[in-house]
């Protein structure tokens, strides 16, 4: 989209902001609590994280881990880039941050040091919802069919979820319970009054970050 390859896309929120993209649709990637696929795990307590590692991924996350450790916690953790492989980033640093396939595949009740769900920390802290990502392009009003599709699109998924969580779990080695509890409590695909809210805010503080 950056390089005009593309007219519309999914794009971080971060990136949207970035680049200054035009949000195209009410069809998003958000959570209004836990959303299970982002955690921030650490050796220390999280007034005492010094240094982060994390998955270069989505830089959405990124700053949302910093944004929290900041405001929340009184820290700012230089940020050390490396592969999702959780015991080796805790050699490496303080804390841990693992984002998408690399967070679902960590169980919670088996981690003993202090785990922190990204998702619920910002509901809890805001009172808003946090939202990662939207359709968004350069020109909103050239495409005035495109918002109705997209959510034409996102109702005819969430018919077929029973499909799709079948098809994911066996593609990604996840039970289906999982898949299921993640695509139908954890993650919101509608870009309500509120999550616009819980967007401009999370912008608002990625801006003012050291």
């Amino acid at each position: 989209m950056v390089n005009g390859d593309a007219d519309a896309g999914l794009v971080p929120i971060i990136e949207v902001d970035r680049h200054g993209l035009n949000v195209v649709s009410d069809v998003c990637i958000a959570c209004r609590g836990d959303v299970r696929s982002i955690y921030l795990i650490s050796a220390k307590s999280w007034e005492d994280v010094r240094t982060l590692a994390v998955d270069a991924g989505s830089r959405t996350s990124v700053q949302l881990a910093r944004i929290i450790l900041q405001h929340r916690y009184g820290v700012r953790p230089e940020l050390e880039v490396m592969e999702p492989d959780l015991p080796r980033m805790l050699e490496h640093a303080d804390a841990a941050l693992l984002i998408g396939d690399a967070a679902l595949a960590v169980d919670p009740s088996e981690i003993s040091i202090p785990l922190m769900d990204l998702g619920r920390e910002w509901v809890d802290w805001t009172g808003l919802p946090m939202v990662f990502a939207v359709w968004a392009g350069r020109d909103a009003a050239q495409w005035p069919d495109l918002g109705p599709l997209l959510e034409e699109s996102r109702q005819y998924g969430l018919g077929e979820l029973d499909a799709i969580i079948k098809i994911e779990a066996e593609r990604r080695g996840f039970s289906e319970e999982l898949v299921h509890q993640y695509l139908t409590r954890n993650v919101w695909f509608h870009l309500g009054p509120e999550e616009r809210q819980g967007m401009q805010l999370y912008l608002d503080y990625a801006r003012r970050l050291a």
